[in-house]
């Protein structure tokens, strides 16, 4: 806390002003906007919580009359002497056994009547292994199956009572829902079970009890006693285990609470049910109360109209605070651009006496700024370039002498040809030498100057070191600064060759992009003391034979011509050898 009080302390009077005023407009905005929500969000649940009670009570009324009409069937089906003669009696002759079929038969089409305002199917299985359905797609098991049926052994165990559950009819295409209200049939003068009554319905169908009362964030769940949905108008709840939902339906069972706000299915809800006797099932009703407040209350237009107020006051606030303290900033911000090397921001003189002063003296600072930069960066290029000079002009007096002793030999040995060659080569070697420090030459005529070196170094020491050239067509008009390969040929000369006797020094130019890189490699001895990621050897073990123009000096030189992205960097393991990139600009002229 202390050190946000010290950053608070340290901010000038406008943003005090500004950052006071914006504090309190937001809380009072957020304030109001939490507390208009709230009452609402309250008053939201007390009223929904009385509609949908007479909501679900409509829907229990619809399953009850389901239920009575499911009742009259198995009535009917238990009274029936012609089905249950079907169902119990044991094979006889085909005329016996077609009569009693048919007497079955006319009785069934007369009790499936009574179901005629349902999409329901009628299924009788007898303990003589018999059966008959009004409509096959409902119920696709054969007898054996549905006997090994939970539904049917545990309407055996209770005959006295219709059992309503929920099951996997696996037909042809697909896999479908269906609700099965399940009956024993009894003989109540003999006291035996002759045969087992199944009234199915598709899931699809089952929901014609509560569709119409639902909606989007409006659901009803209908769960049996174990936390299974059975149905329900979001399909991708169907088939699901609800256990926390089962205990909220249980305890509205018991203490009768009109709504419980609970977290369903990872939403915020209001939760109400009703109990199913019958049917053993609770209907739930699960109201999404975002969704339901969205309708209720146009958040999005609440917050738009906050938004509107919030940046008005904050427009207005900072329109008055900034009218106050506008030359006093504006000084101090172009004051602050100094430390980023900007020196061109002058202010305009303007507001009270003592901000004019201020300007005025701003100002001056800057024209005596400009002055002694200028002076500073003329003086140092002015330096750079006579040293670089000295450095170019610089010829070792032992080359040249050792060059003429060369040629001397030759002469004397009456090899004038090769004398000649050797004197063309050096008198070339001279002419790039000895001109302007700031002039380029083509990259052909920088590798014509190599090999002249090159050979000069055969003539005087033998041809165990060879050098090889590799030049993209595309890059011989390309220009480079003069002398800028020669000092690491040099090198690989001189002192990339000491342990071994013999190796080859390859020269490649190439363009990548909008970059001409050059390669120097050879497969001597490598450099000792390279540390690991540094670019360049150290200038002190590096000694130049022929023009004094170090490796470093050549990668100082590329940055002071065309910046940082361009220079040398250098890879060498001992024992291998060495590669020397220099990356330059594509310069045409």
């Amino acid at each position: 806390m202390k050190k946000w009080m010290n950053r608070l302390s340290r901010l000038g009077l406008f943003p005090k002003l500004f950052l006071v005023m914006v504090i309190s407009i937001v809380l009072v905005s957020v304030l109001i906007l939490w507390t208009t929500i709230h009452m609402s969000t309250n008053l939201f649940t007390e009223t929904f919580s009385i509609t949908n009670s007479k909501v679900l009570n409509q829907i229990k009324t619809n399953f009850e009359s389901f239920n009575e009409a499911i009742a009259a069937v198995s009535n009917n089906v238990t009274q029936s002497g012609s089905i249950r003669g079907f169902l119990s009696e044991g094979d006889a002759d085909s005329l016996t056994m077609a009569k009693s079929f048919y007497n079955m038969r006319e009785t069934m089409d007369r009790i499936q009547s009574i179901t005629e305002s349902y999409e329901v199917g009628i299924t009788i299985i007898g303990i003589n292994g018999r059966s008959y359905s009004t409509n096959r797609a409902h119920l696709q098991l054969s007898v054996e199956e549905l006997k090994q049926e939970p539904i049917t052994m545990e309407a055996a165990e209770t005959p006295s009572r219709l059992i309503f559950d929920d099951y996997q009819n696996d037909a042809t295409i697909g896999s479908q829902q269906m609700i099965s209200a399940t009956k024993a049939l009894t003989d109540r003068a003999r006291s035996r079970m002759y045969g087992t009554l199944y009234v199915t319905m598709r899931e699809e169908a089952f929901r014609q009890f509560y569709a119409s009362f639902t909606s989007r964030g409006n659901d009803v769940v209908i769960m049996n006693e174990k936390g299974e949905i059975v149905s329900s108008n979001r399909e991708d709840w169907i088939g699901t285990t609800q256990l926390d939902l089962l205990s909220y339906a249980r305890e509205m069972n018991k203490t009768s609470p009109r709504s419980i706000n609970a977290r369903v299915m990872d939403q915020d809800s209001v939760v109400l049910s009703e109990y199913l006797p019958f049917y053993r099932f609770y209907i739930v009703n699960v109201v999404d109360k975002d969704l339901a407040m969205g309708q209720l209350i146009d958040m999005k237009t609440v917050a738009l109209i906050c938004a509107a107020i919030v940046v008005g006051a904050l427009i207005l606030v900072f329109l008055i605070t900034s009218q106050i303290t506008k030359s006093l900033r504006r000084l101090v911000k172009q004051m602050s651009n100094i430390t980023k090397s900007d020196l061109d921001n002058y202010i305009p003189v303007s507001g009270s006496y003592e901000s004019r002063q201020l300007g005025n003296a701003y100002n001056y600072m800057l024209d005596e700024l400009h002055d002694y930069v200028d002076q500073l960066v003329q003086t140092q290029h002015e330096q750079r370039n006579a040293e670089l000079a000295a450095l170019q002009s610089q010829i070792n007096p032992h080359f040249l002498y050792n060059t003429l002793a060369s040629v001397k030999v030759l002469v004397q040995q009456g090899n004038k040809d090769r004398a000649a060659e050797t004197i063309n080569a050096l008198i070339g070697l001279l002419q790039n030498t000895i001109s302007d420090v700031s002039q380029t030459v083509t990259v052909e005529q920088e590798v014509e100057n190599l090999k002249n070196y090159v050979f000069i170094n055969h003539v005087r020491y033998g041809g165990r070191i060879k050098a090889a050239f590799y030049v993209a067509p595309d890059c011989t008009h390309y220009h480079v600064p003069k002398l800028m390969i020669q000092p690491f040929i040099e090198n690989a000369f001189f002192h990339g060759f000491i342990k071994k006797e013999t190796g080859t020094i390859h020269v490649m130019v190439s363009r990548a992009g909008e970059s001409l890189i050059c390669e120097i490699m050879d497969n001597g001895d490598g450099i000792e003391g390279l540390v690991r990621g540094e670019t360049l050897p150290n200038p002190k073990n590096n000694r130049q034979l022929f023009s004094g123009i170090g490796i470093r000096n050549v990668h100082d030189r590329i940055e002071l011509l065309y910046g940082s992205p361009y220079g040398v960097t250098i890879m060498s393991n001992v024992g291998e050898g060495t590669r020397v990139t220099v990356t330059l600009p594509l310069i045409t002229s």
